[in-house]
């Protein structure tokens, strides 16, 4: 007598039976000629998608140019910094402005490494096995972050222009570097724990730590440069014309100096820039979600344990909130002239050279002959679709019924990906795998803005909704 619950197993009939299937189908050949000819996206890509998402907005924001992360996972910090040189720009009337991402790499390299020592001091009992600390432990100083990663290490470091410290082998492709400090960590976390079995006490264990973060410290600066500590900062506006000296005669001799009006500071600390020249508070911004799962009702405030940076700044947290407030609210804050940091699976229905994303464009539905049935929060839950990546919402466009029908999205990947930088997201795309976007707290709704004052609720740190951009 058969087990009814026995596993089956796959036999060589079976497998004729779906050959035979397989090749009955005409679609089928034609759909595998040029998925091996041309690979999975270009064979699924429909040109009728691609003419249904023109590039024209509504409500568009004039960005400075393009950045390019290379091959490092630094995505948060380029999109939190291009929000962040938008507001810079407009308000000192720059044509283009760019910030060091090398200066904040450091030093959160510096403070991740803290965070995750700090972290092994916490649970110096649990098992290397369990599931903590297997978390805690499986990327000590990664590349990857958030939004509030990146508001801690402005708050505690400041800001400084690209020009004072500007990009080296090592922040490009950040590859080694974070192998070799990865490593270093985990050796000073063997150490801590056989310290502490050996009977070493907490604060014995602590002076020890100090001493690990100088090691941490002389690795970043070789990898990267030591930070300036002042740098000096020149600047034209757009303003003022270069006339020459006399501006009655047409013909006049030009001077060929640049005439504009300039913005000169010497020797300026780098907190100093910050809140001199950036007119907005990182600390006035607020992480949105919308995670339509049982476990995270909506309405709420999370937090999500062990995710700092800096230490002292506390873990990410997010309000959860409905589709329709989290679309709005990001609407809104385009409409009222300022950028969204935001994040999403950009992995998903995306066409990363032609600058699209959009399932009516990527028709893999079609390709494959098969539907592909999860909503956002099955596909959350199931770990398919948590945010990976973040960019910048400089656009959005508003169809008659007042709704978002495709939004303008600023990457980090350079001038030579999607359209000269940019790439368009259809309305359904941002519904379906948008799941952050920081936003101003004048920029929410009273209902959401209560929220910020409730007892957050902590989840672990491998819910099923996010994993550090990169």
């Amino acid at each position: 007598m058969t087990n009814p619950t026995a596993s089956v197993a796959m036999t060589a009939e079976m497998t004729r039976g779906y050959a035979e299937s397989f090749n009955a189908d005409r679609a089928n050949l034609v759909a595998a000629n040029a998925s091996v000819s041309e690979g999975i996206l270009k064979a699924a890509t429909d040109y009728k998608g691609m003419r249904a998402l023109p590039r024209d907005f509504s409500i568009e924001l004039k960005q400075g140019s393009i950045t390019n992360q290379r091959q490092s996972g630094r995505c948060w910090m380029f999109a939190g910094l291009n929000t962040l040189r938008y507001e810079l720009m407009h308000r000192w009337n720059l044509e283009d402005f760019e910030f060091s991402e090398t200066y904040l790499f450091f030093w959160d390299k510096f403070e991740k490494s803290n965070a995750y020592l700090e972290h092994v001091l916490e649970t110096l009992d649990e098992p290397t096995d369990s599931r903590l600390f297997q978390n805690i432990n499986g990327n000590p100083a990664g590349d990857g972050g958030w939004w509030q990663m990146f508001a801690a290490l402005v708050d505690k470091y400041g800001l400084m222009p690209k020009s004072a410290f500007p990009e080296s082998a090592n922040s490009r492709n950040s590859t080694a570097f974070e192998q070799y400090l990865n490593t270093k960590l985990r050796e000073f976390a063997a150490e801590l724990r056989d310290r502490h079995a050996a009977g070493a006490t907490i604060d014995e264990l602590r002076d020890l730590k100090v001493r690990d973060m100088e090691t941490v410290y002389r690795i970043c600066a070789i990898a990267l440069g030591e930070p300036p500590a002042t740098f000096d900062f020149i600047a034209r506006t757009k303003d003022g014309k270069n006339t020459g000296k006399d501006t009655d005669a047409a013909d006049a001799p030009k001077s060929g100096i640049d005439d504009r009006p300039q913005i000169r500071e010497y020797g300026i600390t780098p907190l100093e820039f910050y809140r001199k020249y950036v007119p907005v508070d990182v600390d006035e911004f607020v992480t949105l979600v919308n995670a339509p799962m049982a476990r995270t009702p909506f309405g709420k405030r999370y937090r999500i344990a062990y995710t700092e940076n800096v230490k002292e700044a506390g873990p990410m947290e997010f309000v959860n909130v409905p589709l329709d407030t989290f679309r709005k609210a990001a609407a809104d804050q385009l409409a009222a002239g300022h950028p969204i940091w935001f994040a999403c699976d950009c992995m998903q229905f995306s066409l990363r050279d032609e600058g699209y994303f959009d399932c009516d464009t990527v028709r893999v539905d079609q390709l494959f002959g098969t539907e592909f049935t999860f909503d956002k929060g099955q596909g959350l839950e199931y770990a398919d679709c948590p945010s990976n990546h973040a960019m910048t919402f400089t656009g959005v466009n508003i169809a008659p019924d007042g709704a978002p029908d495709r939004w303008k999205i600023e990457n980090s990947w350079g001038k030579d990906n999607g359209d000269d930088g940019y790439y368009v997201a259809s309305g359904a795309w941002f519904d379906r795998f948008v799941t952050e976007i920081v936003v101003r707290k004048d920029c929410l709704d009273d209902e959401t803005r209560a929220l910020l004052e409730t007892e957050p609720v902590t989840l672990d740190p491998w819910a099923p909704l996010t994993r550090p951009c990169r």
